[in-house]
């Protein structure tokens, strides 16, 4: 059954529950964890952010923690001499494998926007359009309490980010300060016909996403006043 209070992971709690995520479908070979696995996991250089350096002693502290929010814990099948470690985030959540893909690349990388999402979730759920990560999304910003967020669209940016809310509210990072008279970059069209395909293809995800982020909004506003 999902939790009814709002959970309140660490930094290391938070990389340590998205590392058995992780390692769960992408190698499941090695699934669960022994505890030295768990800390080469945490400590990846590739597709974490930000890079970090957790010792054995850091990673058992985030594990108790996680137990005691039922997220993870020793694994209960493992019947082996090593104590391996898995998550219970399924049990905890029901999610869906779409849901489940968002929440540990969110928990892995911080926030992100629905672009970067569907490039970094393919080797756990294969996202066909981006439609179907903003859908993703606002079914985790429904959820109760809320474990998503959509973030203030930066200054400049084309794309607004999106975080996980499992670590507390988030703030939004300040905005890069801009030279003044800055020229706006307009990237040349080569003429290439495969060139604008991908420009069209983008502009196409962008209108998809400024709908589904509408409509989020008009349903906001909808439960204001209803």
């Amino acid at each position: 059954m999902p939790p009814t209070q709002p959970i309140r992971l660490t930094p290391n709690e938070a990389r340590v529950l998205g590392a058995l995520v992780e390692k769960e479908v992408t190698t499941p070979e090695y699934y669960p964890l022994s505890l030295n696995a768990l800390i080469n996991a945490c400590n990846q250089r590739s597709n974490r952010e930000p890079v970090m350096d957790l010792d054995e002693e850091a990673v058992r502290q985030a594990l108790h923690g996680l137990e005691d929010d039922g997220l993870a814990g020793r694994a209960r099948s493992s019947d082996g001499r090593v104590t391996k470690y898995e998550h219970w985030l399924g049990e905890a959540f029901n999610f869906s494998r779409a849901e489940t893909a968002l929440v540990c690349v969110l928990l892995l990388r911080g926030p992100q926007t629905p672009g970067e999402l569907r490039g970094r979730t393919e080797r756990m759920h294969r996202f066909e359009e981006i439609t179907d990560v903003l859908a993703g999304l606002q079914k985790l910003m429904e959820r109760e309490p809320s474990l998503a967020v959509m973030m203030p669209r930066q200054p400049g940016t084309k794309e607004s980010r999106y975080a996980h809310l499992l670590s507390g509210p988030v703030e939004a990072a300040p905005p890069t300060a801009q030279p003044a008279f800055a020229p706006a970059y307009t990237p040349a069209f080569s003429g290439d016909p495969a060139d604008q395909d991908g420009r069209i293809a983008q502009l196409e995800a962008t209108v998809a996403q400024l709908k589904q982020e509408l409509e989020a909004l008009r349903k906001r506003f909808d439960d204001l006043f209803a």
